[in-house]
């Protein structure tokens, strides 16, 4: 049987925001039924803690160096390989996509489409009205009498009537309940909970900063960050209370805790349609955010757990196993390779992750996928635009530790995820774990060389 397929993918949602996985402090009813319903991979990892690269590898299939598409604000994409979707597609799947897409730039320009598979397509790169013609959003809130520019400049807020979360619901209802044909694949990308800060009022009002946990976050995050001052990151690093982060974080929660309220909304119309068990659901995000941990806000070239974990659910009633939390450690990638196995095509040689359907589907151990799990970030300085730093990074990390290595700078960072979960003991030069450095940068080298390398055509003669 070939299931419906919804991915639902969050923009910047790090993995400790989900109440069924552990956090008191946030409201998220509809993804605790989903973590109820089927499995949640409680250690997956994006490819690159910043939206283009990411996305670029999981719709695709391959590692961001491997593809060479390693930053944002690129001008195009690459020809080669072609997106899972217009694999799906020709395929013989339905396919549509709702919201941000970001494989090129949609800086100065509505982001041009590629041979994506896609037959219905609603596109919104951000909630702004900045785009002369092509932006579905924009359009949609003209429609019904809004003016984006004029709330956000009001007090910044876009009410939940006329908010892009909304918008993308209403459009995933509309292909749900009117998709001519069997199966479908739905790809919904909301904008939220990327930066500004600034959910509805209704939904701010219900998250009081004075109860927020705060970030994790020691005196000595500022040493260690000063150490790193050259390796790129916005904002810079202070102490949480003098960028608000209890505040950020309330507002935060409070921009999920609206992703959640339409999230069901999408879950009520499976129902209603007769289609839930036949479809199958993922939940993710392409990156995290760092949300004040060790004073540092948004995102940038760190490896942090808060700014490279995403949350990671699939759900299929009758098909994928019910109320499992997976430790494995999983990468973005496996999604991909799992998408495409569940459409039942013919898996590419190319893919460079590894199915979770035998965890899915209870056919093996659910605590183990991989030895180790990798991230990229690379924005090489560019002649025709000055937006580039220079920045090459690489983290790699196995079951129990995470090294990052900042490459031209002599910098690196170590940890011991066990003992130090949220990463406040460098490691990288205490004298102790020098053979243990050396021996994860190896393996870290060797990995890197490994699956990002291309190597040219195809082989024919020995010569």
């Amino acid at each position: 049987m070939r299931p419906n397929i919804l991915w639902y993918c969050t923009d910047q949602q790090r993995f400790d925001t989900i109440g069924a996985l552990g956090n008191s402090f946030v409201r998220t009813p509809a993804i605790d039924r989903l973590v109820s319903e089927g499995v949640a991979f409680t250690h997956a990892y994006c490819q690159s803690p910043i939206c283009t690269p990411s996305r670029s590898s999981f719709m695709t299939g391959l590692y961001p160096a491997r593809l060479h598409n390693t930053r944002n604000g690129n001008e195009t994409f690459p020809t080669w390989p072609p997106l899972i979707t217009k694999l799906i597609a020709d395929s013989g799947y339905d396919c549509g996509m709702i919201g941000k897409f970001h494989l090129q730039s949609s800086g100065h320009r509505t982001e041009p489409r590629l041979d994506d598979g896609f037959r219905y397509w609603k596109f919104s790169h951000a909630p702004r009205d900045d785009w002369p013609e092509g932006h579905d959003f924009a359009e949609w809130v003209r429609e019904r009498g809004g003016d984006l520019d004029a709330m956000r400049a009001s007090d910044g807020r876009v009410s939940t009537e006329f908010h892009q979360t909304t918008w993308a619901t209403e459009r995933a209802i509309e292909f749900i309940s009117q998709s001519p044909g069997e199966p479908w694949l739905l790809n919904v990308n909301v904008y939220d909970p990327h930066p500004p800060f600034i959910p509805p009022k209704s939904y701010a009002d219900q998250f009081d900063p004075a109860e927020m946990p705060g970030p994790h976050f020691r005196d000595t995050d500022l040493d260690q960050q000063a150490k790193l001052a050259a390796i790129d990151f916005q904002g810079g690093v202070r102490r949480p209370e003098e960028f608000d982060a209890k505040g950020e974080q309330a507002r935060y929660y409070a921009m999920i805790a609206q992703i959640d309220d339409q999230f069901a909304r999408i879950l009520d119309a499976l129902d209603a349609t007769g289609q839930r068990d036949k479809t199958a659901i993922i939940f993710t995000s392409d990156h995290g955010e760092t949300m004040g941990d060790h004073g540092l806000i948004q995102k940038g070239c760190r490896f942090y757990e808060g700014l490279i974990r995403v949350p990671l659910i699939f759900s299929w009633p009758g098909h994928f196993q019910s109320g499992l939390q997976s430790s494995a450690l999983v990468e973005l990638l496996d999604m991909t390779s799992t998408i495409v196995e569940i459409a039942g095509i013919d898996t590419p040689d190319y893919l460079q992750g590894k199915s979770l359907l035998p965890i899915l589907r209870g056919e093996c151990r659910a605590d183990h996928l991989r030895e180790a799990v990798r991230c990229e970030y690379f924005d090489a300085l560019d002649s025709h635009f000055t937006g580039g730093t220079g920045t090459f990074a690489t983290m790699y990390r196995d079951g129990r530790y995470k090294l990052s290595v900042y490459h031209g700078h002599g910098l690196g960072e170590l940890y011991d995820l066990q003992e130090d979960p949220w990463e406040f003991e460098d490691l990288w030069d205490d004298p102790a774990h020098q053979e243990l450095k050396h021996r994860l940068i190896h393996e870290s080298f060797d990995s890197h060389v490994l699956l990002t390398t291309d190597v040219g055509s195809r082989r024919i003669a020995p010569m």
